[in-house]
């Protein structure tokens, strides 16, 4: 989680964008509110856990699922 920074790009394991980085929060990526989605998902932050997270690569933060399956598995707030 270390090598996690702000502005990162979030993909799925498939290369699908999935968001951008905040910050790290505990064990957790808060992304961008920007990245939040429509309608009652727009306009607050969603996190990602860090056990979703498979590997940290220039710019980029991989995860170990699918883009469409990531998004199901965020946490909101």
């Amino acid at each position: 989680m270390q090598d996690i920074k702000e502005h990162m790009e979030v993909i799925g394991a498939d290369g699908v964008h999935v968001g951008t980085v905040d910050q790290v929060e505990g064990n957790r990526i808060k992304l961008t509110k920007k990245d939040s989605g429509e309608g009652s998902h727009k306009g607050h932050h969603h996190f990602i856990d860090k056990s979703l997270v498979a590997e940290v690569e220039g710019d980029q933060v991989r995860l170990s699922a699918i883009g469409a399956v990531a998004v199901t598995m965020e946490q909101e707030q």
